[in-house]
């Protein structure tokens, strides 16, 4: 079985100041349909599991700093970050274009498909046919 490459589980890491900020994270976007969240032990950090293009790690990023929370500020951190926004964009681009790419696809087949002779076609001459 091929795993759902859509289907991305990732870790949001909290700065430890204020407190409790990955709790108030967990019933914040535990409320949400179609995001699975789970805090870690080490109560900084929570897993969070998604379907693109539905959902990203930027928009979810980008919404809980909306609302006050602080991420973890580290280098370490936020280059995980940047690299996992920098797949995820290409992938939900690669999926919108290959679904354009079906569909022009498709258009071409059916195009040559009008053009090409279908159905009966017998290129014998007609006075011929009748011939026997």
């Amino acid at each position: 079985m091929v795993p759902d490459d859509r289907h991305k589980q990732r870790l949001l890491v909290f700065h430890p100041l204020p407190p409790g900020q990955a709790q108030a994270a967990a019933a914040l976007l535990g409320r949400i349909h179609g995001l699975k969240v789970r805090c870690e032990p080490d109560g900084l950090s929570l897993q969070v599991e998604y379907d693109l293009p539905e959902f990203t790690l930027q928009g979810i990023e980008e919404a809980l700093i909306g609302h006050g929370f602080h991420l973890d500020g580290s280098l370490l951190s936020r280059l995980r970050r940047a690299l996992i926004h920098y797949c995820e964009q290409v992938q939900c681009e690669n999926q919108a274009a290959e679904g354009e790419r079906c569909q022009k696809c498709r258009a071409i087949w059916v195009q040559a498909y009008e053009h090409h002779p279908h159905g009966d076609a017998d290129e014998t001459p007609e006075e011929w046919r009748a011939y026997r």
